[in-house]
């Protein structure tokens, strides 16, 4: 049985729609990826499996549970959110006692427990300052280490490393991938930053507009598009672009003005194209060859980048109208 599955899951918000008719399954100890840009539906389908969010329709079973059980998924799951959520008066240890608290975790194992969470992420010598003199990373940890308290079978993180410096995020990482190891914890997680979920997950659905539209490891994910990504600075990157008619548009995409071209042995393919540039006089100003990266397996499937897909500000606004409550 896997840990979670999702069957036509959809959440509306007025005429707004969040989440399209998400199915996939999550098999018992993944590190699972939702990746996707902000109002991609990544959290709203994060909500609805911890039951703070009820579906418009569609089912979904976590923790071998109906998600209308809510009392029984609740106490299967752990769940950092995205934004804030500890006391910043309180100490690390008054945070996590207050947790187990509210768990009805009985005295002995609620403090075997404490003890236990913050050796798990290294804060054994800060559990008695205030929340308030914490750095970002510690709270995220301390965060992780209170949706751990009551030895949940699934953990979900809701973009744990937002707004972290690069370090600090790579150190979070770490600890997100030892948990998933030594505690033998399932683990959703949903980004929107690409090279967090090519390092830290298994299998990775991006999410687009709400609806899946890929599904598998990172690597396979961007085997799909094969060989290497060439990108060409030009101020003509929609002419050149016609003029390669066989990468474009198959394997071809415009965008931010530079020509981004899916091909094979690319640095064969080079020479070919500066000739084609150079016989319709057409000025290609910069050249770059790599290999592809989750970020072109996104523009592949959408024509754009994961930022321009961010949510209208007035989507934004109708989403948190509705769910303000999680907050």
């Amino acid at each position: 049985m896997p840990a979670i599955s999702i069957k036509n899951l959809t959440k509306k918000f007025g005429d707004f729609t969040a989440v399209d008719s998400v199915s996939l399954d999550i098999g018992e100890g993944e590190l699972f990826g939702l990746l996707g840009p902000n109002g991609a539906g990544k959290t709203t389908t994060i909500s609805m499996l911890a039951t703070l969010l009820t579906p418009t329709s569609g089912a979904a079973s976590v923790g071998g549970f109906s998600i209308n059980e809510q009392d029984n998924v609740r106490k299967s799951i752990g769940l950092v959110f995205q934004d804030p959520s500890l006391d910043d008066e309180l100490t690390g240890r008054q945070n996590l006692e207050l947790h187990g608290r509210l768990y009805h975790m009985p005295k002995r194992l609620r403090e075997q427990r404490i003890e236990q969470v913050l050796k798990l992420v290294e804060l054994e010598d800060r559990a008695n300052a205030k929340v308030k003199t914490y750095s970002g990373g510690m709270k995220r940890r301390l965060e992780i280490a209170r949706g751990l308290m009551h030895h949940p079978k699934i953990l979900f993180l809701d973009e744990p490393t937002l707004g972290l410096d690069p370090q600090t995020r790579r150190n979070i990482w770490e600890h997100i991938e030892r948990l998933n190891k030594t505690e033998k914890l399932t683990i959703i997680l949903t980004t929107h930053y690409m090279e967090e979920a090519d390092y830290l997950c298994g299998r990775i659905a991006i999410m687009d507009h709400g609806k899946v539209i890929a599904l598998d490891t990172p690597e396979n994910l961007k085997n799909v598009l094969g060989g290497d990504v060439l990108t060409l600075e030009t101020p003509d990157a929609e002419k050149l672009c016609g003029l390669l008619k066989s990468e474009c548009p198959k394997g071809g995409h415009v965008v931010d003005g530079k020509l981004n071209l899916s091909v094979q042995h690319g640095e064969k393919r080079i020479p070919e194209i500066l000739a084609t540039a150079a016989k319709y006089h057409v000025t290609i100003d910069a050249v770059n060859l790599k290999k592809p990266t989750l970020e072109d397996v996104f523009i592949h499937y959408t024509g754009r980048t994961i930022r321009e897909q961010d949510a209208s500000p007035e989507d934004r606004m109708r989403m948190r109208m509705h769910a303000g409550f999680r907050r």
